[in-house]
């Protein structure tokens, strides 16, 4: 069986017609992130003095240093570095789901080419790091293949009911906004002909430069005069759950800067607040955890799957089941900021879902 995966690459060439050396955008990753070459090129698996040829290379190729040397306080990146360092992050952020989608898609061909015989269960999901844990702890388990396609919530919802995808994976806030956000999926899913069954609570909300400069303290501090912003695309639960909040607090979003302007995951976002581009961002805690950035919980969420009581029967489903309870999922959702096991696998009825009262975690 095959594994498919696509990593995007960004690509410059000299006045030869030479491309810089792939290794380049990691070293200065690692330099960013330990402030001395030295460790940076054990990181990246290269001598020191090819690491530093390197940097001089690109460095004469732009026209620009990469990164300065200060005796005593190792290596910085130079403005130059950080921007190409931010760059690849920003393009990997933003392109991650979507060339994910598209290696699922040339897997299952080819494993159809191959007669494949092995179970498959088709998760349609929002986006989100637990979930995204998901294929790798099927796999190791052996004898089942989840198929992870990332889509909106009331998309991958909406794929399940037409029999696209054998579960659905979406979220709603727990307190008073779940049940009028429930509505988007009521015409949906049915308790008589559905199953909705816990994966994880997650926490959402604003992420913010290091040291909060701006002393946001809540969504109203984004109205500011000069206070950058960038959102989450329309129909994101994401950007579902902000749209209630400036609701239900009487904010005006046309003053929000930045407001239309949106980007497509959690990472996307951090990543556009971490280099600079803006001041805040709204999404998951453990995206501006991977960013290092600051962070201030508005609300915490239910993410759960549904699936028809007919697949909920099937023995895929009941392996899928088997996975999310078993200590694997728990202690690697332990390792992600702001998420929670909640009885992970165990199904939660409808009422539940939209009950405004909070629920221990374990």
């Amino acid at each position: 069986m095959t594994r498919i995966s696509i990593e995007p690459a960004l690509t410059f060439r000299d006045h030869s017609g030479d491309d810089i050396d792939p290794v380049l955008f990691r070293l200065l990753a690692a330099i960013r992130d330990h402030g001395r070459l030295t460790v940076a090129s054990r990181e990246v698996g290269y001598s020191y003095r090819h690491c530093w040829n390197l940097l001089h290379q690109w460095s004469d190729f732009f026209g620009a240093p990469l990164v300065d040397l200060t005796r005593g306080r190792g290596t910085r990146l130079a403005p130059l570095g950080e921007a190409l360092a931010w760059a690849v992050e920003r393009v990997q952020a933003r392109l991650g789901p979507q060339l994910h989608n598209l290696a699922q898609e040339i897997d299952r061909e080819i494993n159809r080419a191959v007669l494949d015989t092995e179970p498959t269960v088709r998760v349609a999901a929002s986006h989100g790091y637990a979930v995204a844990l998901l294929p790798e702890l099927v796999a190791a388990e052996g004898g089942l293949r989840l198929e992870l396609n990332y889509l909106s919530s009331v998309d991958a919802v909406a794929a399940m009911v037409r029999g696209q995808a054998d579960v659905a994976g979406f979220h709603l806030p727990i307190g008073p906004l779940a049940a009028p956000l429930f509505s988007r999926y009521a015409r949906l899913l049915k308790p008589r002909s559905h199953v909705l069954v816990r994966l994880v609570t997650r926490v959402q909300g604003l992420m913010l430069a290091p040291g909060n400069p701006h002393r946001v303290g809540g969504i109203a501090d984004l109205m500011r005069p000069g206070l950058r912003f960038i959102n989450r695309q329309e129909g994101a639960g994401t950007r579902t759950l902000l749209d209630a909040m400036i609701e239900r607090d009487g904010i005006d979003s046309g003053a929000i800067h930045g407001y239309t302007d949106i980007e497509f995951t959690h990472a996307a976002v951090a990543a556009h607040v971490a280099s600079g581009q803006v001041d805040a961002g709204f999404g998951v805690a453990a995206a501006a955890a991977r960013f290092g950035l600051d962070f201030i919980p508005l609300a915490t969420e239910r993410y759960v799957l549904a699936m028809t009581r007919e697949t909920a029967q099937q023995k895929a489903a009941q392996r899928l089941i088997d996975v999310l309870a078993g200590q694997r999922f728990a202690d690697s959702v332990g390792d992600l900021a702001g998420y929670r096991v909640l009885s992970p696998g165990v199904a939660i009825d409808f009422d539940a879902l939209t009950s405004s009262a909070a629920e221990p975690v374990n």
